[in-house]
């Protein structure tokens, strides 16, 4: 038995891929029955170029599926679809006249929302897994040198979840760890400033959430990294090296992540 076959042109003012999806959702109701050619068609912007491709779909009898959101091409191709017996479907526009109609608003008529806002969700993951692979002082070299935010500070001073909570707002955040023994990485002191944050807090804060978490690891609160006049020396030589720098510092006592990030968002806005 011949398998019947079927050429479907998807044609889209932008990538295409929602009326592509959409169509193999549709085909996969008739398969194994009907054998399909699906061929793609994006950015089309032009009535002429779009009446091009109709002429081409008409001699192929093809079935049309698009999705535009531009008014003027959709009733291009509908008035055409019309006089040529041609099958034609926007998958898009039913529904937007539908969202219009319903609630009174008017369509922006943008090509490509969709994708821009999956492009967006990809930066935010890219930032993450930045923040991620260069966490706590790794790869200081590379990381440095593609950050959006380069974030120093003694140990438990928050760097982590405050390198992810901005990197889920899409900046490449890199965090270096303050230890007054370990001799910094040469290119901390060729960063532009405007991008280098200094975490801060008082001793006793820093004291207590080090305590609780010997106590959390089932260690004792006597060890060196938790005695009061180290963690001073730490911050003493942290504040140095912000100095040196011209690190912007950020006082992360008793803020939440939340506050801490937004304060270093809203001075990167100032400095843009």
């Amino acid at each position: 038995m011949t398998q019947a076959k079927q050429v479907f042109f998807i044609i889209s003012d932008a990538v295409g891929e929602t009326a592509r999806q959409v169509t193999r959702a549709a085909l996969a109701q008739f398969a194994p029955d009907l054998k399909s050619d699906l061929r793609r068609y994006p950015f089309v912007k032009t009535q002429e170029e779009l009446g091009e491709i109709l002429r081409d779909a008409q001699a192929e009898k093809a079935i049309v599926a698009a999705t535009f959101v531009n008014d003027d091409l959709d009733r291009f191709a509908r008035q055409y679809a019309k006089e040529h017996q041609l099958t034609y479907i926007n998958f898009l526009h039913e529904l937007i006249q539908g969202i219009g109609q319903a609630t009174g608003l008017s369509p922006k008529e943008q090509a490509g929302g969709l994708r821009k806002v999956d492009d967006a969700y990809l930066a935010r993951m890219s930032a993450v897994e930045f923040a991620i692979k260069y966490d706590d002082g790794n790869y200081p070299k590379k990381a440095f040198a593609q950050a959006d935010i380069v974030i120093l500070g003694v140990s438990r001073s928050s760097k982590t979840p405050l390198s992810l909570y901005l990197a889920n707002r899409g900046y490449r955040v890199a965090n270096y760890p303050l230890i007054p023994e370990v001799r910094y990485p040469e290119e901390l002191y060729q960063l532009d400033p405007n991008k280098v944050f200094g975490l801060m807090a008082s001793p006793q804060y820093i004291m207590n959430i080090r305590s609780n978490r010997l106590k959390y690891l089932g260690l004792t609160s006597d060890a060196k990294y938790s005695q009061l006049e180290r963690i001073k020396y730490e911050l003493v030589t942290a504040s140095d090296l912000y100095r040196e720098l011209g690190a912007h510092v950020i006082d992360i006592e008793y803020k939440s992540i939340e506050e801490s990030g937004a304060e270093i968002i809203e001075y990167l806005k100032e400095e843009q």
